[in-house]
């Protein structure tokens, strides 16, 4: 049986690599990257590794990981192992943020890996390393650092998505799916991107004039629900700049336009359109209550040990720190599949995210304090997991005091 990267070109394996380097995190003449991939994906992550050198980097660690010795460490290693980070893998983190490095970060889902393993020490392990590397994440979420998520193709991925057909032809329909979604399938994909952003751009500049107090969302679903949003918020999403003013694209693909609820102004009933993955795990049917702003019940249909797990990480992970508004009318929601993956599902629809807020999400916030941004209305948490709740009759209105609604989303698509 012929391997994932036989089953699609090279030509356009090179193409996808570039997006990723030049477009996805824009390395720098001399840059320091590090890219995070499993070994069974190493064809690719060498592709990416010699266009970051032609893009001029200084230096491409190639930072491996192994599911299956992953898989093994969570089943066999001992309780104190489990709820400990390494200080020497801290210090690896510290050391390449120093040097201001641009991090690359290739994921494939594995469903069969998961099989057998405690989802309490998988959320334990997550915890661990989330708090010590909290410096890191803050880092990511101002932006101070660039980064890129990008998928691959598994067989046991491709098996899930297309259970009816043959493994290769299943891996090879993915390919084709995960390829158009994220804009790469074409002669010259950057162009796309740049045509993508300048979209983009247009509808942020709407939604952060306007500065709704607001959003509601309703659809047949069940879903009716009140987003308070903090004062002088701002939507962000497709390319965003760091610190010092380069531009970059965190997730191949993006479709979604995103701020930060004010963490005590969400009110009403989520139902989920789309399962959740979250540690391993696939989470069906998912349904929220929330009253100001706090998630006070939460439910299930499959996976509800690992919701409860999610949401009771830490204090922040009973709140949200995403809305994010997302067409239903883009080649990823053409597609018109389930994906199993969050990075793909999300961007299918709106979501939520629950857990942290990024400071972005705030004029100048990525100058204020915890405590400022805390009075602002911002949520903080080890995590963000985002929940996809949009559908094909999803409706969303802007609201302002003494003011009538704004439609921004009419049957799941932009009205602006």
């Amino acid at each position: 049986m012929k391997g994932i990267f036989e089953l699609v070109s090279e030509n356009q394996l090179q193409k996808y690599a570039e997006l990723a380097v030049r477009f996805g995190v824009n390395v720098q003449k001399n840059q320091l990257v590090v890219i995070h991939s499993d070994v069974k994906n190493v064809t690719f992550a060498r592709l990416i590794q010699m266009a970051a050198y032609e893009a001029g980097a200084s230096n491409v660690v190639m930072d491996w990981t192994d599911e299956e010795s992953t898989k093994a460490f969570y089943i066999h290693a001992a309780d104190d192992a489990i709820n400990h980070f390494p200080n020497w893998q801290h210090a690896r983190y510290k050391e390449w943020d120093a040097a201001g490095a641009a991090y690359i970060h290739i994921i494939s889902e594995n469903f069969d890996i998961s099989k057998g393993v405690s989802t309490e020490r998988i959320s334990h392990f997550q915890k661990a390393f989330r708090t010590k590397l909290e410096n890191h994440y803050a880092k990511i979420r101002s932006h101070e650092v660039r980064w890129c998520l990008l998928a691959v193709p598994s067989f046991s991925w491709a098996a899930k998505v297309f259970p009816h057909v043959r493994k290769e032809e299943a891996v090879q329909l993915l390919w084709q799916a995960i390829l158009s979604g994220a804009r790469a399938d074409g002669i010259y994909p950057i162009k796309d991107w740049e045509n993508h952003n300048r979209a983009f751009e247009s509808r942020k500049t709407f939604l952060n004039n306007h500065q709704f107090e607001a959003l509601h969302f309703t659809n047949s679903r069940g879903t009716d629900l009140v987003v308070g949003m903090p004062n002088n918020h701002v939507f962000i999403g497709g390319g965003v700049t760091d610190n010092k003013g380069i531009s970059f694209f965190p997730n191949i693909p993006t479709e979604e336009i995103f701020s930060a609820p004010h963490k005590d102004k969400v009110n009403g009933r989520l139902v989920a359109t789309k399962p959740l993955v979250y540690g391993g795990r696939v989470i069906h049917d998912v349904s929220l209550i929330f009253q100001d702003g706090q998630i006070t019940a939460y439910d299930a249909a499959t996976g509800q040990e690992a919701l409860e797990h999610l949401i009771e990480t830490d204090e922040g992970s009973h709140y949200l720190g995403e809305i994010a508004l997302v067409s239903n009318h883009s080649p990823l929601a053409h597609a018109d599949m389930l994906f199993y993956n969050t990075l793909f599902d999300e961007n299918t629809a709106c979501h939520i995210g629950i857990g942290n807020a990024s400071p972005s999400n705030l004029q100048h916030g990525s100058n204020l304090s915890g405590k400022a941004l805390k009075e602002a209305g911002l949520n903080s948490s080890l995590l963000l997991v985002n929940v996809t709740f949009g559908s094909e009759d999803m409706n969303v209105a802007g609201r302002k005091e003494g003011r009538a609604e704004v439609l921004l989303m009419k049957d799941g698509d932009f009205q602006f």
